[in-house]
């Protein structure tokens, strides 16, 4: 099977790219080893302008339903202080966002193939090779590589500034005293060796995500358990929160070692998005906007007929300082001293916590506002 594009990985930025394309009149085959809808390790904050982007795919955050967020809540030491979002922002399982995001790129055209992984992927006369694990191959033009944190067998990425956190995810089925006393907050939590964000997805649904030091974890016994009774012990409202709430999942959703602070520069080889090009630290809440942001810039610049080397240090430049910034604050944050200044400093600065916010996030002169007419006059010229 031979297509202009193949898309490896059906996330937010794989399906998101091969919609852009797609749309554009290009053909476009997009593999991902998951059969159906599922969950993944992640915040799932998204910003205002990851909204915008997905409203360019016709994709309607209330619909979902997404929960709008209008503020953040920091705990530390059995303190806390609250402050309001500088944007405005919206809450929704990876789930759901991801599954609307695949289904806009079939809408569009694409060809979804799921179930399927892919075991290598090897230049080719015509471009690239992929080998499927049912030892079909797929020949492209380009190859758009969005396989989020987990690497592709032969093309592993350099490891990140920030290397030894372990994230756990999973979702709480609230009481409605609960989820009213949640509301429209982010909660974050700062504890020895890491932090945790609670927060209002769809259905009365919470997610609680967290990241952990390795050594922390370690003490331990390497127990999700002890963790959790950790963190209910040092969080009296946390405690309050998931008091007579039922987990969704028998287990949490876990991933280690994530490259926190990988921004891929230009080079050859297939073109990264989303965490294969630039993994930010969750706290920021802007991995999504990323994610996005990579996939419609990757399709401008595929459709104006530019290289992906040219494409990848385009975007590095555009996000290497936030993500950079991200991950130095996060650092701080997994340390004692580190969240004792963090509150501080929110106590002393009510503002402060809006313009880190706003540091952390792509510049809006980078953002990319849609172009139907240039897309549309693209498709015209393939469709002839």
């Amino acid at each position: 099977m031979s297509a202009q594009a193949l898309v490896i990985g059906g996330g937010i930025a794989g399906g998101a790219v091969a919609a852009h394309l797609a749309r554009a009149g290009r053909s476009v085959v997009l593999i991902e080893r998951k059969a159906g809808p599922h969950h993944k390790v992640c915040g799932e904050f998204v910003s205002g302008e990851a909204a915008d982007y997905l409203r360019d795919l016709n994709i309607d955050l209330e619909s979902l339903p997404a929960v709008r967020l209008s503020a953040l809540r920091l705990y530390a030491r059995r303190e806390m202080v609250t402050a309001r979002l500088p944007f405005p922002a919206f809450s929704v399982s990876r789930r759901a966002l991801d599954e609307a995001v695949l289904c806009a790129a079939a809408a569009y055209g694409a060809d979804v193939r799921r179930g399927h992984s892919v075991r290598s992927l090897r230049p080719c006369d015509r471009g690239w090779t992929a080998g499927l694990d049912d030892g079909s191959k797929v020949t492209a033009e380009d190859a758009f590589l969005a396989t989020g944190k987990h690497d592709l067998r032969g093309w592993k990425r350099p490891p990140g500034r920030q290397n030894d956190l372990v994230g756990f995810k999973l979702h709480w089925r609230l009481t409605a005293a609960q989820a009213i006393a949640l509301g429209t907050s982010v909660e974050l939590f700062l504890f020895p060796g890491g932090y945790a964000g609670l927060e209002l997805v769809e259905n009365g649904a919470a997610n609680l995500c967290l990241v952990v030091r390795q050594p922390q974890l370690a003490r331990l016994d390497n127990r999700w358990d002890l963790l959790l009774a950790g963190l209910r012990s040092d969080f009296l409202v946390l405690h309050q929160r998931l008091a007579n709430s039922e987990p969704c999942w028998d287990r949490p959703l876990a991933i280690a070692s994530i490259p926190y602070g990988h921004v891929q520069g230009g080079g050859s080889g297939p073109w990264r998005l989303g965490d294969q090009a630039a993994v930010i630290p969750s706290f920021s809440g802007d991995g999504i906007s990323i994610a996005l942001h990579s996939a419609r810039l990757a399709a401008k610049c595929y459709l104006a007929g530019q290289m992906g080397s040219e494409f990848q240090a385009r975007l590095a430049a555009e996000v290497t300082s936030q993500v950079r910034r991200a991950t130095l604050i996060s650092r701080m944050l997994v340390r004692p001293e580190g969240q004792a200044i963090a509150m501080a400093a929110a106590r002393m600065f009510p503002n402060i916590i809006g313009r880190v916010a706003r540091s952390t996030r792509i510049p809006s002169r980078c953002l990319i506002r849609a172009q139907i007419e240039q897309e549309s006059s693209a498709r015209r010229v393939v469709t002839g």
